[in-house]
């Protein structure tokens, strides 16, 4: 099965580059749709000028952003040196608490083709 999703120029980036192997969603109706073996396509937001495609290769389900970054080792989320209750922090940006406490998190690792 083929996904769409958008990302930020930031992650857009660290993927495509082979830095981050792993992208952090919620893990809500859309997103629970997703199989080890599927593709998603990342379309770079807010422009929508760039794409690239992967693979899912991992799925793991987390209660929280912080028992995530907890348990997965920073560098396959490119951050490396940040702090965990920044990088939560940071989550919540994009995802309210509200929101994490209905649906769950989910760790999407995923391979560059």
């Amino acid at each position: 099965m083929h996904h769409t999703m958008g990302l930020y120029e930031s992650p857009f980036h660290s993927i495509k580059s082979g830095k981050k192997t792993v992208e952090v969603r919620l893990n809500d109706e859309k997103r629970r749709k997703i199989s080890i073996g599927d593709s998603i396509t990342f379309t770079k937001v807010p422009e929508s000028n760039e794409t690239l495609t992967v693979k899912v290769v991992e799925l793991r389900e987390f209660p929280t952003f912080k028992e995530m970054y907890e348990t997965i080792p920073a560098s396959n989320f490119d951050t490396v040196g940040d702090p965990i209750d920044l990088m939560v922090q940071q989550t919540y940006e994009i995802y309210s608490p509200e929101q994490e406490k209905e649906w769950g998190t989910l760790a999407i690792k995923v391979k560059l083709l």
